[in-house]
């Protein structure tokens, strides 16, 4: 919403034989109030698991319009794939699909330095840059959840009920805030590490609990050190 990056609502994917991820993306679309539908220019960005004929469908009877990532094997009418066009910007008709779409590419860098060609279809006429731009846009989002399942544990809940769900993800949100503080007093920076922000957090809020595993990981190795002919001694006194 303009500048602001706010979670509106989530759906959990239980896997096979349940709801696919775009029937749980079309759910999340139909929760939106009317009122923001007709107040906000909403766009969608969603990746290739969202491509599919029911989804974007939804997102026209919506009145929205979405900016999707597409395999290059995607067929159009015509019988060719989004592989054998050469040239972005058309405007041209998928297989299935009862309206016109624009498409778009441009070239992806992996991690082992590889260009890879990755397609984008727009809902709404649009110029193939505009497309790009917008459809660049999604990495940030699957940046967020990496970062948030990773650094935040995200991906460790095992909770099989909506309460149980709910106060994992409250867990979680604590622990992105401390983290959070702990990275605005190291100073900004463009890319924060967030793993020295934690650290920095953990030790401002709870040292008793960083000296604790510090010593007990001392007593774990003293065998070792005697070994080496090292005597490690620890002593307390009142500050």
């Amino acid at each position: 919403m303009g500048n602001w990056r706010i979670p509106w609502n989530y759906r959990v994917y239980r896997g096979k034989g349940h709801p696919s991820p775009a029937e749980l993306g079309r759910r999340l679309l139909k929760s939106l109030p009317k009122e923001m539908r007709k107040t906000f220019k909403i766009m969608v960005l969603a990746d290739s698991a969202f491509g599919s004929v029911a989804f974007l469908t939804t997102v026209r009877h919506l009145k929205l319009y979405a900016i999707v990532g597409v395999p290059k094997t995607r067929k159009l009418v015509d019988g060719r794939s989004l592989a054998q066009l050469h040239k972005g910007g058309q405007h041209l008709y998928l297989k299935d699909l009862p309206f016109p779409v624009s498409i778009a590419h441009y070239y992806f860098t992996t991690d082992d330095g590889r260009k890879v060609k990755r397609y984008l279809i727009s809902t709404r006429q649009l110029k193939p840059s505009t497309i790009v731009w917008w459809g660049k846009r999604r990495w940030q989002i699957e940046g967020w959840f990496k970062t948030v399942k990773h650094r935040f544990s995200l991906h460790r809940f095992g909770q099989s009920t909506l309460l149980g769900v709910h106060r994992w993800l409250v867990l979680c949100l604590i622990s992105f805030v401390l983290a959070l503080w702990g990275y605005w007093i190291n100073g900004l920076s463009s890319q924060p590490d967030w793993g020295l922000a934690a650290q920095t957090a953990l030790e401002f809020f709870f040292p008793t609990l960083v000296l604790s595993i510090l010593l007990l990981d001392i007593q774990k190795q003293r065998s070792l050190a005697n070994e080496h002919g090292i005597d490690i001694q620890v002593s307390r006194w009142n500050i």
